[in-house]
């Protein structure tokens, strides 16, 4: 037997990945660190090897069952429809008050410290480069609490990161360090699985290619860039997504910004999530295609707009479309909501449109097996046309991909300005990749059970902490399962308090408010990994309840109190 054969045989032959699962997807019965050989030594030396049923029939293509779309076609109450009244309208006040002082403070500080502001005027003939009215919101509010951003760290930013303390004395103009560590809990690292690590099986991999390969090609894949752990680790992605190709990109902003551009141009129509992220609008308005946004994650209003786009045809002339492209993510970042791919997928077969999907944090996040949006909803992965990703999260890595057919990743090789003039992903990011991703697999032999003991971990660290969220009464987004879980904080006053307040119990936070988020939803969102100990999220837990308390966060408290007297 092969030894590639031995893999899949060990991959397959475990009964910890066969093991029953509820309806989360989560192992039923005990711990899956304490159950899961920590090796697949064990299974190896078996004199005979049970396949399951499943394992050992064909491939079956998945379909969207007809249920799955009803339900997902249902309208869902908002969760800010359950926001008093009182919250929402002292949230734009406080807004209107911040912006009112700041133009006060503008007009009497160019009274009094003209020199202060000459940077803002015209100087000998040239307009000012950034105008004091589009500066007004960085300088007066962002710069006022630009100590909850940015926070320098040192060291590996894993369960716990070790943080650089730093004080300002010019409120916020300027920061001194201290000369001070800071080990604390860190929940705003998108280290999904924990493979964000300076030592263990992916590090020893990365040394060793270092050693074999060097460092980099340093040139881009089309002159000498194009190595062989490359188009290894390239195909190892198809296989991961279940496409036929795949491309890497050195940068995962780039891979939106870059390949969009190279798969439409003037005469094609671009659909877009109105909550995509900024790489994704970028690449749609550098390929000069027309853009129209539908609301998120409604699939009534895409398919409304699609009938207009269709039936109207392009501006002025009314001729048809090229192409007909719709832009969604897998899993939104701010909202940790996941994309209703089903209905999309019904949508695509209706109007015959090219479906890219945006899986930066899906990814390795999500599913059973951790291949993304489409293995959670058991979707087909040939049914989106494009399947684009990051290495940045669960793998621990850095750049991107994208995966889809032969034919459409060769015309990317040509054409794609990220593989014709970028640098070549360097060794030691491509050793990481595939390193993670062989252990995801189960292909890793030392290691063939740990990918998927991460999976489940990371499932069980997600459901908790949002689960014991809602309990103690926070209004949080998202849906059941994402790692990333935004609690809403509203007022502008909190957001910064609560950061501080998390620092000072040594707990590690991204706080999040206008314009990144719509100007009511300012928001604290915690990533959660499956590095995270029980020990780790429960003290977590309990200092966000102090805050809570401390600042008045538990909008929905009168709701669950009852449920937490009755289980008790």
């Amino acid at each position: 037997m092969g030894k590639g054969q031995r893999a899949v045989q060990a991959f397959r032959s475990t009964e910890f990945i066969e093991k029953p699962r509820d309806q989360e997807g989560l192992v039923l019965g005990g711990n899956p660190f304490k159950d899961a050989p920590s090796t697949s030594a064990s299974l190896l030396s078996k004199k005979s090897t049970v396949l399951s049923e499943k394992s050992a029939s064909p491939a079956v293509v998945p379909t969207v069952s007809k249920e799955v779309i009803e339900a997902g076609l249902k309208d869902e109450p908002s969760e800010l429809e359950s926001v008093p009244t009182f919250i929402l309208v002292t949230t734009y006040l406080s807004f209107l008050m911040l912006i009112l002082f700041a133009h006060a403070r503008d007009f009497v500080g160019k009274l009094v410290n003209p020199e202060q502001y000459v940077q803002l005027r015209e100087q000998n003939g040239y307009a000012p480069m950034v105008s004091d009215f589009e500066s007004l919101w960085t300088r007066r509010l962002y710069g006022r609490i630009r100590d909850c951003f940015n926070r320098p760290i040192t060291g590996v930013a894993g369960g716990r990161v070790n943080l650089l303390e730093r004080v300002s004395h010019d409120f916020n103009t300027t920061f001194e360090f201290t000369g001070r560590i800071r080990n604390v809990l860190n929940l705003a690292s998108y280290n999904y699985l924990g493979f964000a690590q300076s030592h263990g099986p992916c590090a020893d991999k990365v040394e060793e290619a270092m050693r074999e390969h060097g460092i980099t090609q340093a040139s881009s894949r089309v002159e000498a860039g194009r190595s062989k752990l490359l188009v290894e680790t390239e195909d190892m992605v198809a296989r991961f997504m279940g496409t036929e190709s795949a491309l890497i990109v050195s940068m995962g902003y780039a891979t939106n910004a870059l390949n969009i551009p190279s798969l439409v141009s003037k005469g094609c129509l671009i659909i877009s999530d109105e909550l995509n992220h900024s790489s994704l609008v970028s690449g749609a308005r550098l390929s000069g295609a027309a853009i129209r946004v539908f609301r998120h994650n409604n699939a009534r209003d895409l398919e409304k707009q699609l009938r207009h786009s269709i039936s109207q045809g392009q501006p002025r002339t009314h001729r048809p479309w090229k192409k007909i492209i719709v832009v969604v993510e897998g899993l939104y970042s701010m909202e940790g909501e996941f994309c209703k791919l089903p209905e999309i997928i019904e949508l695509r077969r209706k109007y015959g449109f090219y479906l890219f999907v945006d899986e930066a944090h899906s990814v390795g996040a999500l599913g059973k097996r951790g291949r993304g949006i489409c293995d959670h909803f058991n979707v087909d992965p040939r049914e989106v046309d494009i399947l684009m990703g990051t290495f940045t999260k669960s793998f621990g890595a850095a750049g991107g991909y994208i995966a889809g057919s032969k034919a459409l990743i060769d015309y990317l090789r040509l054409h794609s300005h990220s593989a014709v003039y970028a640098e070549a992903m360097s060794v030691p990011v491509l050793a990481q990749v595939s390193s993670s991703m062989r252990m995801i697999m189960g292909e890793d032999r030392e290691h063939a059970l740990e990918g998927q003991q991460r999976l489940d971990q990371l499932a069980l660290n997600s459901r908790y902490f949002a689960r014991r969220l809602a309990e103690m009464g926070f209004m949080t987004m998202g849906d059941p399962g994402s790692p990333v879980i935004p609690l809403l904080l509203f007022s502008p006053a909190k957001i910064p308090a609560f950061s501080r307040e998390c620092l000072k119990r040594n707990i590690a936070v991204v706080v999040v408010s206008y314009p990144a988020t719509p100007i009511i939803t300012g928001r604290v969102r915690f990533c959660i990994s499956a590095s995270h100990t029980r020990e780790d999220l429960d003290h977590a837990l309990e200092q966000i309840s102090d805050i809570g308390d401390l600042l008045m966060l538990k909008f929905h408290k009168d709701k669950v109190q009852p449920q937490h007297l009755k289980a008790e």
